[in-house]
């Protein structure tokens, strides 16, 4: 009897990833998943396909269901995946040792797209250009990869409020969202060099926000 559930794979909607057979290797579920990144930057995700992603990471399209059930899952796994690299790749420090500045300096920089990875911002246009097609992807987007990093520099300016180093009455939101926005208009004005963008940053904002003495 055929499983009627067996619908078309490309379109996310094969079955469950088979439980039997040899167990998962994570060396080949990471030559998937970068070979799915780099398809999202190159084809974009209406025009990635499960058989160009096997094909790259040379393994078959069964091998890639057995693990994921379709490219949307599988997608969530890249994005993820870059994110926890990232996180990887911070350095060895306390934020909460370092002098005010220097501290929202360093939480404005885990902010970029491109911390860990430099076709991020091809990425993210992408993940925006699917809004129409794939509603559903950009949701993901936010949530695993956009709202982190904001929460996170939300983080580290209420504990400067705490330490009474910023002023008490800021708008936490705001100021995350224009801080992870100069990312995007410093690529969009093509500023390549972008390694001193969290001081100038924060240069420009501190006087009006430094607690006032």
């Amino acid at each position: 009897m055929t499983d009627s559930r067996k619908a078309d794979p490309e379109a996310g909607q094969a079955t469950a990833p088979s439980r039997g057979g040899r167990p998962l290797d994570p060396g080949r579920d990471e030559a998937i998943i970068t070979a799915a990144r780099r398809r999202l930057v190159l084809d974009g995700y209406s025009r990635m396909t499960i058989a160009d992603i096997a094909t790259d990471a040379g393994v078959s399209r069964p091998t890639v269901y057995r693990r994921w059930s379709g490219k949307l899952e599988l997608t969530i796994e890249a994005i993820d995946y870059g994110f926890r690299a990232q996180r990887d790749a911070y350095p060895a420090l306390e934020l909460a040792d370092l002098p005010a500045p220097e501290a929202l300096a360093e939480a404005v920089r885990r902010l970029d797209p491109c911390y860990y990875n430099p076709d991020a911002m091809v990425l993210m246009g992408n993940f925006m250009s699917e809004t129409t097609r794939t509603p559903e992807l950009l949701a993901i987007v936010l949530e695993h990869a956009v709202e982190p990093r904001l929460a996170h520099l939300e983080g580290v300016l209420a504990d400067l409020q705490e330490r009474g180093e910023v002023r008490s009455d800021l708008d936490r939101h705001t100021i995350a969202t224009m801080c992870f926005g100069s990312y995007f208009a410093a690529f969009l004005r093509a500023e390549h060099d972008r390694s001193g963008l969290a001081e100038q940053v924060v240069a420009v904002l501190w006087p009006g926000i430094a607690a006032r003495r």
